[in-house]
């Protein structure tokens, strides 16, 4: 037991700047990390999320869904701050886990952050070849096999952005910068142009009556009460579970720390900042989404398209269009991005294969890791029915949530005398309301989901005791170099 809860000692956590270990170039400033965020947590949902949740669970209350996960993430983000501003290394939550709990829950939160991100690339390039093929068809475009032409637009996006990140971190945040501006213009047009035909009367009281619904119980919380309702308060928070799924992203900011200038300072500023900053950007739009037409009319496939066809603004399709596939295309860059340094520092400890963590002398990236991520996500787009699964995105960022804000609580009395760039304000009461807040929204999750997360993470746990705990860098002898030798390792 003592041996899988060995703990990694936080001045190897810390010292990466001394080339004790294997390190990348720093290259972000505060406001590169605040375009990484805002190129995450923006995608093609904004146009469709706040009518769909409207329409099915919420009614005009679902502007106040998404205050109530917004607050909920940004308490979270509180918890990433501190942690990532006392410990900047690309391992994000994996090695905040690995310095305060031990290798074996460092392991399991590892393991759930590659379910995250490795499947949210899968389903949003998938995504992405459908909504592309929906952009061409309304430009008038027959396409005589839409199946075919998404596919081969899923496997197109996939190589490409693969390709851009292995090649460089320079010429990611240069791309990364312009489509970020880009459908930031086009989500501008969509709040400008669409603010003039909201109705005021369609917003009533932001309370629609609860309805019992004649479906099963899906998610957990349905089994416990017994009944599948919709609407009202419990339609209202149902809806904000759904909505975590459009802000999560930021903890991937996290993982940009260790080639941030200044990360103790600048990380927390880049989460927290593009955090809020997309949070208003997001209840904009579902203002305008609830206010052009009634919550009972909405259109449950295309909302806010369909919205601005009621409204006689047809030309509008075609920059939520745009704004769509530049919003996905961003997402899907930036989280192979973040899974790239989940996987690098994950490998440069040992736990996985490590070669993978070696540093492209050419490129200085972790260009190797990066091909097989992207390999990965290519099989998982184009072979499995990754849209249907989505949901274990979620329950896998929203359990590293959880770790994080029991971590901050639990190293402000184990490790006080560690330097913190920033400090969550009124610890621990936050960081246990964002435990709560976190638990809560996973409750709200399918039982399905449940059960494929706990079975990818038995088989993970399996994976660890057979491979991760052996060659584990912290299993070797006292006498042999340890992490701090890492950095002379393939470099």
């Amino acid at each position: 037991m003592t041996t899988i809860l060995r703990r990694l000692p936080p001045s190897e956590a810390t010292g990466l700047r001394t080339g004790a270990r294997h390190s990348l170039a720093e290259l972000y400033r505060p406001a590169d990390l605040v375009v990484l965020g805002l190129g995450v947590m923006i995608g093609a949902g904004i146009f469709s999320i706040a009518g769909q949740q409207a329409a099915t669970s919420a009614g005009p209350g679902v502007i106040l869904s998404f205050m109530i996960a917004g607050i909920a993430c940004l308490l979270a983000c509180l918890c990433y701050a501190e942690l990532s501003s006392t410990m900047p290394t690309s391992g994000s939550a994996y090695t905040f886990t690995y310095v305060i709990f031990g290798e074996v829950w460092a392991w399991i939160i590892g393991w759930a952050l590659i379910l995250e991100l490795q499947f949210a690339v899968a389903v949003v390039a998938r995504a992405w070849g459908l909504i592309t093929v929906g952009a061409i068809t309304n430009l008038g475009v027959r396409l005589p096999n839409p199946d075919l032409v998404a596919d081969l637009l899923v496997l197109v996006i996939l190589v490409l952005l693969t390709g851009v990140v292995a090649l460089g971190a320079r010429v990611g945040l240069r791309a990364l910068w312009i489509m970020v501006a880009a459908k930031l213009l086009a989500i501008g047009a969509v709040i400008i142009v669409g603010l003039p035909h909201v109705d005021a009367a369609n917003f009533g009281d932001f309370y629609v009556a609860p309805k019992t619904l004649a479906t099963q119980p899906a998610t957990v919380l349905e089994v416990v009460v017994g009944e599948s309702h919709a609407f009202g308060w419990f339609g209202i928070f149902t809806a904000a579970s759904a909505i975590a799924f459009a802000y999560i992203g930021f903890d991937v900011v996290a993982t940009a720390a260790e080639e941030t200038v200044n990360a103790p300072r600048a990380v927390p500023k880049g989460m927290i900042r593009s955090l809020v900053i997309a949070t208003i950007i997001y209840i904009a739009v579902a203002v305008v989404m609830v206010g052009m037409v009634s919550y009972a009319k909405i259109s449950v496939e295309a909302p806010l398209a369909s919205a601005f066809r009621a409204a006689g603004v047809d030309w509008m399709v075609h920059f939520i269009d745009v704004g769509a596939v530049l919003g996905l295309t961003t997402v899907i860059l930036v989280l192979i991005v973040g899974q790239t340094r989940v996987l690098f520092s994950m490998a440069r400890d040992g736990l996985i294969p490590r070669g993978l963590a070696s540093v492209s002398r050419r490129y200085h990236t972790p260009s190797r890791v990066t091909l097989v991520i992207g390999f990965v996500a290519i099989v998982l787009a184009e072979f499995v029915p990754v849209l249907t699964l989505q949901e274990l995105v979620v329950i896998g960022t929203l359990f590293a949530f959880a770790f994080v804000a029991a971590g901050v609580i639990v190293m402000r009395r184990r490790m006080p005398h560690l330097e913190r760039g920033f400090r969550v304000p009124l610890s621990p009461l936050v960081p246990a309301l964002s435990l709560m807040a976190t638990l809560w929204l996973m409750v709200n999750l399918r039982v399905l989901t449940w059960a494929w997360f706990t079975l990818w993470m038995v088989f993970g746990l399996l994976v660890y005791l057979v491979y991760g705990r052996r060659h584990s860098l912290l299993a070797r002898p006292a006498a042999e170099p340890t992490s701090h030798a890492r950095g002379r390792h393939r470099r």
